[in-house]
């Protein structure tokens, strides 16, 4: 059977120490997250997600949901009890405007409850979080009327949120979107469509589902021009707040898919269901991609969220399974061979592992502190970098976090042997359920094109150099320092790599395009692999201070960082220089030959 610890030790040493949240203190709703504060709400979610979450996993995955002939949806046993106890205990909104019964205290917070519950059942926690989504496109773009309506409850938890873009026809490309509205009399809107793929788009484990639907109003322009976005309940909202009858929504059918199915993915039928638009006539997708952005960070987290529950079931394991002698001499001379992690390539897969999770954890925060700047900063300056730091970033955190969450449940998979390939030890679900975070809300080539075809050279590559700058001084600052030679070294190398790469598409990409799209994903994963040195740099700075005035009990932790630090400079890092070869190879050979010929 799975098991999962969150990591509230090193969230804690990334938010007080390497972060210093408490910098923060005067944006709204830090001031309250004092040092006890953090390590109360933390403790207290990670109890919930270990506790509550966790047990239903395997079990969840096992049941699936069942969607009946009415068009109802089951969710699996204890779901919905495991909603109201999360919802009741207020994780929802945590982060959310307490003028609408949230509790205002930071997004970053927020982020770190989704890596524990996507950890704990990455198919329950996309309930919360797509209604925490849905909560963040109302309260940016909706009215206050809507506000006033939708926003108490899906705080509360007893409404949930839904996104609902893809059609049958169009998945990334969304100016092909079909779905259309009809203005009416009553200023509502009749909505007539067909959505795929909607997570948690009808369910059990809450009255009421709002929706948010784009679609297009009848003479609207063709393309993503011509796109709005409305609010669209299941069931219909009295005045007094009460739950009517069906809006004319209905759930189709549920796709039979590879993991997460514990959470109903679903077909979405409306016909002329009543909605009303959010914002401004054919500008659904700025509304849209409030959620959209939150939804790819929490994406992001889902990567690193499988990754670690993965890694602790590979250590877990590896420490029992008994395998094989050292090379060494025997380690266990009382026991007919050495637990597995005695190996040389155990350990290799296992640093390996480790140092990617507690590296891009540290990403993940830098990241969600950003976010919190950029929303509730009065200086319009700090805004400013705050966002251009996201919109470069976003995309980098999608892809890098997933595509290599994925490989690391596959690694951990590895280290049970022909045991990790049988449902029992759960770790094939891990893998299932972490492949689909690659594909959904973008897929990673995409996100890569995305970042070199509109992030790197926004306004004039001001992002990119921002970070280019930040790094850098970090090396500069931090030059005469003996003990970090051994990091800083190799971050500058890879640096070079990154901004060599940056220079080549300047050179390269404007005549000929085709060296951007064929060099995308190798920059992507060259941009985060920097950052990722970049954490592990900051982190190592901050336990050998820490070492120098005494630990105060922590030597071993902080110890083991410097190692772990070492190691990824040493075994992962080096990786930037093969995707720089790949990068100025260029598109030739990528797009030689025919069609045909494939």
């Amino acid at each position: 059977m799975p098991v999962y610890k969150a990591p509230v030790e090193d969230t804690l040493f990334l938010l007080n120490d390497v972060f210093n949240i408490g910098r923060y203190n005067n944006l709204p709703g830090f001031a309250d997250a004092t040092p006890d504060v953090l390590e109360a709400v933390l403790s207290e979610g990670a109890k919930v997600c270990e506790e509550i979450l966790q047990p239903l996993n395997m079990s969840g995955d096992r049941e699936g949901c069942v969607r009946h002939p009415d068009g109802t949806v089951s969710t699996p046993k204890g779901f919905k009890a495991a909603h109201e106890a999360y919802a009741g205990a207020g994780w929802i909104g945590l982060a959310m405007d307490p003028e609408y019964g949230g509790q205002g205290l930071p997004y970053t917070l927020g982020a770190v409850m989704n890596e524990y519950s996507s950890a704990a059942n990455m198919a329950f926690a996309m309930y919360p979080g797509l209604t925490m989504g849905a909560i963040a496109a109302l309260h940016v773009h909706g009215s206050d009327e809507q506000k006033r309506i939708y926003l108490p409850k899906m705080i509360e938890g007893v409404w949930s949120g839904t996104m609902n873009l893809t059609e049958p026809h169009c998945g990334t490309d969304l100016g092909l979107i079909k779905t259309k509205a009809v203005p009416q009399a009553d200023g509502s809107y009749a909505i007539t469509g067909t959505k795929i793929f909607i997570s948690a788009g009808e369910q059990d484990i809450t009255e009421n589902i709002i929706h948010l639907v784009l679609a297009r109003i009848e003479g609207a322009p063709a393309g993503t021009k011509g796109i709005s976005l409305f609010v669209v309940p299941r069931n219909a909202i009295g005045a007094d707040g009460s739950i009517g009858a069906n809006n004319h929504v209905s759930c189709g059918s549920i796709e039979h898919k590879m993991g997460i199915h514990g959470n109903a993915t679903c077909v979405m039928n409306y016909d002329g269901a009543q909605g009303w638009l959010i914002g401004t006539e054919n500008k659904g997708l700025n509304a849209m991609f409030v959620m959209m952005n939150e939804a790819r960070l929490g994406v992001a987290i889902q990567g690193l969220a499988q990754s670690e529950v993965a890694y602790q079931n590979a250590v877990a394991y590896a420490k029992e399974r008994l395998q094989g002698r050292a090379l060494t001499g025997p380690k266990a001379a009382d026991k007919p061979a050495d637990p597995i992690i005695v190996h040389p390539d155990v350990r290799r897969t296992l640093m390996s592992i480790k140092a990617f999770n507690e590296a891009a954890r540290a990403f993940m925060l830098w990241n969600a502190i950003q976010s919190d700047v950029a929303h509730r900063s009065g200086d319009a300056a700090e805004r400013q970098a705050a966002e251009d730091q996201l919109g470069l970033m976003t995309p980098v955190l999608k892809g890098v976090l997933t595509d290599i969450g994925f490989d690391n449940a596959v690694k951990a998979q590895q280290m049970f042997g022909g045991h990790g390939y049988i449902a029992e030890h759960g770790m094939e679900q891990f893998v299932r359920d972490a492949r689909i975070a690659m594909i959904y809300e973008g897929a990673n080539g995409v996100q890569a094109m995305d970042l070199v075809g509109r992030k790197l050279g926004r306004d004039g590559g001001r992002a990119v150099m921002a970070f280019f700058n930040e790094v850098g001084g970090f090396l500069k600052e931090n030059v005469e320092d003996e003990a970090l030679k051994p990091l800083l070294g190799p971050l500058q190398v890879s640096l070079g790599h990154l901004q060599q790469a940056a220079m080549w598409f300047m050179n390269n990409a404007l005549a000929k395009p085709d060296n951007a799209g064929a060099g995308a994903t190798d920059f992507m994963h060259l941009l985060g692999l920097v950052s990722l040195g970049y954490m592990w740099a900051r982190m190592a700075k901050v336990a050998q201070d820490k070492l120098a005035a005494g630990a105060d009990g922590a030597s071993e932790r902080l110890n083991a960082k410097l190692v772990t630090a070492r190691f990824f400079m040493e075994r992962s890092l080096p990786e930037t220089a093969a995707h720089l070869a790949r990068i100025t190879s260029g598109a030739d050979s990528t797009m030689a030959l025919s069609a045909d010929q494939f």
